[in-house]
């Protein structure tokens, strides 16, 4: 009886999500486990920022798992968007260039790496980008956890913010995460002794990250009774051995802070409504 006087005295009904009341911010910053719903209304509140993490799925030696580069762009990430604020993170992206495949070259000389041509993987970060714009988001970041690539990730903000100029939205590549591996986590390592330790791929700094972000993907028993490792097992220029949970924190926690800062500097696009 009251539906039907609602009905017939014209008044709207307003579905879920369009009433008055501010809605409540998303249950969580990752993209994947909200639903399309709670991303519209977090898009209508302000969170118009959006990580694109790239990891990479790469030989790291014998002793790291080849999802190093996946889990740690994707654990940092949230980390970084939580300390930011209004702000998601998209699905990794764990398809990347890592060499060569006739003939085999760089990282797919080893099992276990998977490689994308470099001109697929630029168009792969459009289309995400280009998305992601669509839907309304406005401050689209890059973020990429592997060296190989980062050129390409500058090449991409480039090129979509010249497509862009106008519409409001735009790419940042987030240079300043990956720089604190060769820069101030690099010397924080030297500063301790370390120096003749860090090297370029699987290295102290690489096992260390890992063991402070998902130790089970360190096969650290086998580490810590292993012969010096060297290129023919896919270790290039560090001694992995003396790696440990703690340094790798203080390096995970230097990308976050450089991250955060960088971003909340940005003097082109709000973090926050």
């Amino acid at each position: 009886m009251v539906r039907a006087c609602v009905v017939l005295c014209g008044v709207a009904i307003i579905p879920p999500g369009h009433g008055t009341a501010r809605a409540a911010a998303p249950p969580d910053v990752v993209f994947e486990q909200l639903t399309w719903t709670e991303i519209r209304d977090a898009l209508a509140q302000g969170w118009t920022s959006v990580i694109i993490p790239v990891g990479g799925t790469e030989q790291s030696g014998p002793f790291i798992a080849v999802g190093k580069h996946n889990v740690r762009a994707t654990v940092l990430s949230q980390r970084i968007a939580r300390q930011v604020g209004h702000m998601l993170v998209a699905p990794t992206i764990a398809y990347v260039p890592e060499g060569g495949t006739s003939p085999r070259t760089s990282h797919m000389r080893f099992a276990g790496t998977l490689s994308i041509p470099p001109a697929v993987f630029r168009e792969l970060l459009s289309g995400a980008a280009e998305s992601l714009r669509v839907q309304g988001f406005r401050r689209i970041i890059l973020l990429g956890d592997h060296g190989g690539y980062q050129k390409d990730l500058k090449a991409v903000a480039l090129a979509l913010n010249h497509k862009w100029a106008g519409t409001g939205a735009r790419v940042v590549y987030l240079g300043a995460y990956y720089d604190v591996v060769a820069g101030s986590y690099a010397d924080f390592l030297r500063r301790r002794g370390l120096g003749a330790d860090v090297g370029m791929h699987a290295d102290i700094s690489d096992t260390s990250l890992m063991l402070a972000i998902q130790p089970d993907m360190v096969r650290e028993n086998a580490l810590r009774h292993a012969t010096l490792p060297g290129p023919s097992l896919g270790v290039y220029g560090g001694d992995p051995r003396p790696a440990t949970a703690a340094l790798g924190q203080v390096g995970a926690d230097m990308q976050v802070a450089a991250a955060v800062r960088a971003l909340q500097t940005d003097r082109n696009g709000p973090i926050s409504p």
